[in-house]
């Protein structure tokens, strides 16, 4: 290793080891730091997020892990603080990651959580952090995975996750998850109009919000609907069928049988051994997105390939080359500049 590389590594250590320290002592200021870090896409950035998360690792994996996702206009963010403010009311330290969509014109994104959440956002026991979607599919951030072991080597216990809404493509939050909770809010008699089967089969626990008032009658009729819905569909355990509850997150009501049915699960799955399962085939498929994203940053960056791009692009468009024969030239003119394997 050259001097100025091993400078670069020596600064990469120091600064994850004053992180690690500052977050081990519950310092926001550190925590929010390293949440940086982690999203950051610069190379030192990334060589020092993984000193500091390789230092984490045994402070990880004990917090309860909640994916929530529902439709714009389910009440998503009040109901995470009215369930964030009953859970520290009781003890618990909650983060929250919400994910606001980024522009696909401008890259800009809102990143306005904290304003819906502002009760919860001035808890001393809670911790709120908005970060942009970045283009991501999945409704999820780019880097949310390392931002919840961040979270749980910091001592909070409960990790929610709020992805930017229902879709084909928002249930990667499903899989980095222990639970996955899906919103729904009483509508006009066609609630199962307004959600696909897809995420209807992931879901663990499926919550029909703002029954309050004059909606109550329709929420008790949404969650009579659901359960039959349910009732059809194939768990994806043998000991949970996934529950159906009403609740309003303006008065609180029902938010104590919402942490019931999560504790019931989440026993359920130690008892029978599937958190470790689903743990470990979640960090298995982890390795495998991240070794794509890896390789198609080392692809896009190979002089080669850049060079064949204009052109194969133009070729593609104006339809005189299939997609599919250009993704395999370029891919060959990458695979040719490797060095060759002396097995």
């Amino acid at each position: 290793m050259d001097t100025e590389g091993a400078d670069m590594t020596a600064e990469a250590d120091a600064l994850a080891a004053r992180l690690a320290e500052g977050i081990r002592a519950g310092q926001r200021r550190a925590l929010a730091r390293a949440i940086t870090l982690v999203e950051s896409r610069r190379d030192d950035h990334r060589d020092a997020a993984l000193a500091l998360l390789n230092r984490l690792m045994p402070d990880t994996g004990r917090a309860v892990r909640i994916g929530l996702s529902g439709t714009p206009g389910v009440g998503k963010s009040t109901f995470i603080e009215s369930f964030g403010t009953w859970l520290t009311a009781r003890g618990h330290r909650v983060a929250v990651l919400t994910v606001d969509p980024t522009s696909a014109r401008s890259g800009g994104s809102i990143l306005g959580d904290k304003t819906r959440m502002e009760r919860l956002a001035r808890d001393a026991n809670a911790f709120i952090r908005s970060s942009p979607s970045g283009g991501t599919l999945g409704g999820v951030a780019r880097r949310t995975r390392e931002a919840m072991l961040l979270l749980e080597a910091a001592g909070f216990d409960v990790v929610l996750v709020e992805t930017v809404g229902v879709g084909q493509s928002e249930t990667a939050v499903a899989d980095m998850v222990d639970m996955f909770v899906l919103l729904q809010a009483p509508g006009g008699g066609d609630e199962l109009q307004g959600i696909k089967r897809g995420i209807m089969e992931l879901a663990d626990l499926l919550i029909v919000n703002k029954a309050d008032g004059d909606l109550e009658a329709a929420a008790n009729r949404a969650v009579a609907e659901y359960r039959s819905a349910l009732a059809l569909m194939r768990p994806k355990y043998p000991f949970w069928r996934p529950k159906v509850l009403k609740t309003s997150a303006l008065t609180g009501k029902g938010i104590d049988r919402v942490w019931q049915a999560v504790e019931k699960y989440r026993a359920l799955l130690k008892e029978h051994g599937e958190l470790h399962r689903l743990r470990a085939a979640q960090a298995k498929r982890w390795m495998w997105s991240e070794l794509q994203e890896a390789l198609t940053e080392r692809l896009k960056a190979d002089r080669a390939v850049a060079e064949s791009l204009p052109a194969l692009e133009r070729d593609v468009a104006e339809g005189r080359l299939l997609p599919s024969a250009g993704a395999r030239i370029l891919l060959e003119r990458f695979l040719e500049r490797l060095p060759p394997d002396r097995g």
